[in-house]
């Protein structure tokens, strides 16, 4: 049945959603489990309720909506979180865009089989204790010392958050146990990048979601006087940092070009004007849609940095915090994402995804689909996040039509 989702509908939940948690800088600011984002739960829930749909939430926080059948589930979604002063379509448009399509099929009364859910995870975005806890306690229990002993990137613990809430630890390592059988996981979001609107096309398949490796690394040195101490004695940890910033920049660009590395987060130590820094933190991300790569780019990281430190008289260590390998999206549902799309007479491209989301998690459990659509200038994670509407009623009614074939 060729029905369409009710596009002035999807919009005003967008925007009524955007209104919680604004920031004065003029984002939205809705970590998980702050003030904000425990207000535009219960929003949520209000919505499925309103829609016809059953109302869950696991102990991680996990709200769902779901239209009953039998056989393994079909399930679509994203998040609601945001980063700090974010924007109103990272995340969102995946759970509104799932709400209204099954609201769309509850209301045409569509024949089915399979049941149907709507989800929304918890912090996606990394703010409490890694990325992706909610969709990750979904799968499997999340180490219970991370949880008791983890601080979030405000520097509060974990455990001082979940006070302010209904959760508790024993819940998120309990919530994997609430989870039903997935058949597929499907997520529309914004692409985060500028290619789609570069191509000028409206959709965009996702073919491969790339792997991530992300270190905690340290070069220690000696802390001495600037004054003092000449330059071919000193052992400047942040000049360790510079040197292998560069060089290691220049090796995945050369010789593993469109993979990414990122020093995200960097801490001086002692930090002082009148000393030479002894210590330096950092934060090291880096991707591929290639697993071999990803091993290679492991490696020759790795004995960078070692080089550079023996070098510069300095110390080098690292711990990996998350690791994970690329997931390439089935041929079946690209092909039928490629079908629709062309039955729909939308323009598409196939693309890989960057950035993990919630989909590169449940793919272990469930085949997984992403849909993208253009974002302005390809800015996100800001107040600048902007889309097109027209981009948006294409992507939902995409993702309609394969919710109700999978569903059958």
């Amino acid at each position: 049945m060729d029905i369409r989702i009710n596009l002035d509908r999807l919009i005003k939940d967008i925007e009524e959603l955007g209104q919680i948690g604004l920031d004065p800088k003029g984002g939205i600011s809705r970590p998980s489990f702050s003030g904000a984002d425990l207000e535009a739960r219960q929003w949520l829930k209000d919505r499925i309720k309103n829609a016809g749909l059953q109302v869950r939430q696991d102990g991680a926080g996990n709200i769902f909506g779901r239209l009953e059948g039998t056989g393994k589930t079909i399930m679509a979604g994203s998040h609601i979180d945001t980063v700090i002063n974010g924007g109103m379509f990272d995340g969102s448009i995946g759970v509104l865009s799932a709400l209204e399509c099954l609201r769309r099929i509850n209301e045409e009364g569509i024949e089915r089989t399979k049941p149907l859910e709507v989800a929304s995870f918890t912090d996606e975005e990394g703010n409490l204790v890694g990325d992706f806890l909610g969709s990750r306690a979904f799968i499997v229990p999340p180490k219970r010392e991370l949880l008791e002993k983890g601080k979030t990137q405000f520097g509060i613990p974990f455990v001082d958050i979940l006070k302010n809430t209904e959760f508790n630890i024993d819940g998120i390592v309990e919530a994997h146990k609430q989870r039903p059988e997935i058949e597929a996981f499907l997520e529309i979001h914004i692409e985060q990048g500028p290619v789609l609107e570069t191509e000028n096309k409206p959709i965009g398949i996702v073919e491969v979601i790339a792997g991530k490796n992300y270190w905690v690394c340290q070069f220690l040195g000696e802390a001495s006087h600037a004054g003092t101490t000449p330059f071919e004695l000193r052992r400047d940890a942040l000049l360790g940092l510079a040197d292998f910033a560069i060089k290691s920049t220049q090796y995945v660009a050369t010789h593993h070009y469109g993979s990414m590395l990122t020093i995200g987060r960097v801490q001086v130590h002692p930090g002082a004007f009148t000393i030479i820094p002894g210590e330096v933190d950092f934060s090291l991300d880096f991707r591929s849609t290639s697993k071999q790569t990803l091993i290679e780019m492991e490696k020759t990281l790795a004995s960078m940095a070692n080089d550079v430190a023996s070098t510069r008289g300095l110390q080098f260590s690292s711990r990996v915090v998350d690791k994970s390998s690329p997931v390439v999206i089935p041929e079946k549902i690209m092909d039928m994402m490629k079908k629709e799309s062309d039955r729909l007479d939308y323009e598409y491209i196939t693309l890989p995804s960057g950035a993990g989301h919630d989909a590169k998690i449940i793919a272990s459990v469930a085949e997984p689909g992403i849909i993208f659509i253009p974002c302005e200038d390809g800015i996100s994670h800001s107040p600048k996040e902007k889309i097109k509407w027209e981009d948006l009623d294409k992507g939902a009614n995409l993702l309609l039509q394969m919710l109700m074939k999978l569903s059958r």
